[in-house]
């Protein structure tokens, strides 16, 4: 009688291992010698670098940087956990390089607004073809919906509030709403500034926040613009108040060359955001691999 086929082992891994993010993140930094430089390398914030590291400091009980005013260098420890880490994360590296290369190339079509596509994700996605070089990203930008339940594109980006038929929508980033304009229209023409309006199938944004406020906006002329691109730039040459998206004109707010234009909160709510859209059923695997890609980003500060 045969003797029954040996069981493999059972191999558990490592108790040590360290969480990858922080990994990652320390290793950025650790090279850079410098938060800001990983952060723009990493293509998130400097918050969220520095949080990773932390959290990787918190897991070995022990601090990897000597923090100062305008520079940081590395502990002893730090220094020797450094050049230990860095030839296994390159080997890591070199072998998903080779992997990748071995795939045939694929196009990924998504259909997205220009606004979005300019003032958030083009500045993220050097980040998405470093991790997934076999995915050639093809942006395609137009105000009216992309069809994606008929295959027009492969998945899409959408603002609103969901909702949309025919297709699975998940929101990767919420926003947050409030009238703004540059400093000097504020000083000088509020009164009964013009509303700069953004093309929309859905038009929501200044109703619903007249709606919570209470405010009357019938004194205020409206103009119609194509793309809220148009609408951002003509908030900030002077030309009237537009409705902020926060998580787009982040860097204008930064800059001062657009102000809050009201003294009240802001209109959020579990709806209003950017929806990741894409056909019903099961997704092809380059479609996971950016869907993924893009709640992670959603999900930095």
């Amino acid at each position: 009688m045969a003797a029954p086929p040996r069981r493999k082992p059972h191999v558990e891994m490592p108790k040590h291992l360290p969480p990858l993010l922080a990994l990652r993140a320390f290793e950025a930094v650790a090279r850079h010698l410098s938060f800001s430089k990983a952060a723009q390398e990493l293509c998130v914030s400097q918050s969220a670098v520095s949080h990773q590291v932390h959290k990787l400091e918190q897991h070995l009980g022990q601090p990897l940087f000597v923090r100062r005013t305008r520079a940081i260098d590395l502990t002893t420890a730090g220094a020797s956990y450094y050049q230990q880490i860095q030839p296994a994360l390159e080997q890591i590296a070199e072998a998903t390089r080779t992997l990748l290369a071995a795939e045939p190339s694929q196009v990924l079509r998504i259909g997205l607004l220009a606004s979005f596509a300019t003032l958030w994700l083009a500045p993220r996605l050097a980040d998405f073809s470093r991790r997934h070089p076999q995915i050639q990203l093809e942006l395609q930008p137009a105000i009216n919906l992309a069809d994606v339940a008929g295959a027009e594109v492969d998945l899409a980006i959408r603002y609103g509030k969901g909702h949309w038929p025919n297709v699975q929508a998940t929101r990767f980033l919420a926003e947050q709403l409030s009238p703004v304009c540059s400093p000097e229209f504020k000083a000088g023409a509020l009164a009964n500034g013009t509303l700069l309006m953004a093309r929309s199938h859905r038009p929501f944004e200044w109703d619903d926040w007249s709606r919570q406020n209470t405010v009357d906006l019938s004194p205020h002329p409206s103009v119609m613009l194509h793309d809220y691109n148009i609408v951002v730039e003509a908030a900030v040459a002077g030309q009237g108040i537009a409705m902020g998206r926060r998580q787009l004109i982040r860097r204008h707010l930064a800059q001062g060359s657009l102000v809050d234009a009201f003294d009240l909160p802001a209109l959020h709510n579990d709806q209003i955001g950017y929806w990741l859209v894409t056909a019903e059923g099961p997704a092809n695997p380059a479609v996971q691999c950016f869907a993924q890609w893009l709640l992670e980003q959603g999900s930095d500060p």
